[in-house]
């Protein structure tokens, strides 16, 4: 009991440290304590994947803390003129594991954040190369954090669970079992990072995510429609879901997953008394959601027409049981519904005037 309150009290002492000063200065004050990097310098990361959702924004967003020189994207994408302008960017295919060697030794990379993957609805409709890409890339970005001693992320998601776990709520151990390749990869992921940190010492870190909700374009994702209906709803006044009107998920606003992933990057080794945790911020339906943007859009429509992404939604979790991660390294949501919908109304209006 001493041990839990103890972690529990430095965990809530960072979640307030955090919010005081922010992910710089939380960055500065415990940078010293980072004995895999030289004294004094930022961390170089390589983000694979990085012109996806999550990957574009978490690069600007860790570029404010660490330099634009030290957040290296990569992709195998031909980025956009505005990305390639931005900072460093290189191609690097994950199933290439000599060029990702090339690159970690010539930018003497520190943290690598493993974003490469097929995301569920379009893994179901290409299993081979989801195997090819979410497996065998794992294998060869987590042999390389190994051989060069590299602090490693990689992203999971509550599609690492299927119908056999509980979804109400769904804790941060359990059984698993998903019924997706998506989710069976990421079952892998975090099983094999584990194994490598406690067999090789490996610095292996995940957090699972719900549904992450943000203004740009939906990406093919089963929990995507609380993205598609905001630029439906706010281009043509109505939207059709794919999920039944009570279909429950928890989701998250971008703002906190960023935040979330650079909090857990520098929460000290000896807080994790896991190497995978579960973070969230709100669990809703479709039709929850769409409550709440008619309080904006007071002449906005839905209606629903259910696909196979129903089939694969009924075996996630429901409500996300993220204690533990708000005990060892006090993490803290900022964003409920009534901000999501706010802030989501107005992001999405902003690009579709540009």
């Amino acid at each position: 009991m001493i041990a839990i309150s103890t972690r529990f009290r430095v965990g809530a002492n960072l979640a307030r440290v955090t919010r005081k000063i922010g992910p710089l200065q939380l960055y500065n004050r415990t940078f010293s304590q980072n004995s895999s990097m030289t004294s004094g310098d930022p961390p170089k990361i390589l983000i694979t994947g990085s012109l996806g959702q999550l990957g574009t924004e978490l690069t600007k967003y860790l570029r404010k803390i660490y330099g634009v020189e030290n957040v290296i994207m990569s992709d195998i994408i031909k980025p956009s003129k505005q990305v390639a302008e931005s900072g460093p960017y290189i191609f690097g295919d994950i199933l290439d594991y000599k060029r990702l060697q090339d690159i970690v030794v010539s930018h003497r990379v520190d943290w690598l954040i493993h974003f490469s993957a097929l995301l569920s609805a379009v893994g179901e409709q290409n299993v081979p190369l989801a195997v090819k890409v979410n497996i065998e890339g794992l294998h060869n970005v987590i042999e390389l954090a190994k051989q060069y001693k590299l602090k490693l992320f990689v992203p999971s998601t509550i599609g690492a669970f299927g119908p056999d776990s509980p979804r109400n709520p769904t804790p941060n151990v359990t059984i698993q079992r998903p019924r997706t390749i998506y989710g069976v990869s990421k079952v892998h992921a975090e099983l094999l990072g584990e194994y490598y940190h406690h067999k090789f010492g490996l610095d292996f870190r995940c957090l699972r995510f719900p549904g992450v909700i943000s203004s740009d374009p939906p990406g093919g994702g089963t929990t995507d429609y609380a993205i598609a209906i905001f630029h439906e709803i706010l281009k043509t006044g109505k939207y059709e879901c794919y999920l039944e009107p009570d279909t429950r998920l928890p989701m998250m606003y971008i703002e906190d997953c960023l935040r979330s992933i650079s909090e857990f990057m520098v929460a000290p080794n000896h807080l994790l008394r896991h190497r995978v945790y579960n973070v969230t911020a709100m669990s809703f339906t479709p039709e929850e959601l769409f409550q709440e943007i008619k309080k904006h859009e007071p002449n906005a429509k839905i209606s629903f027409k259910p696909d196979g992404r129903q089939t694969i939604a009924d075996t996630w979790p429901q409500v996300f049981d993220d204690s533990e991660a708000r005990k060892d390294w006090g993490w803290r949501n900022k964003y409920g519904l009534k901000e999501l919908v706010e802030f989501m109304l107005k992001d999405v209006q902003k690009g579709l005037k540009t």
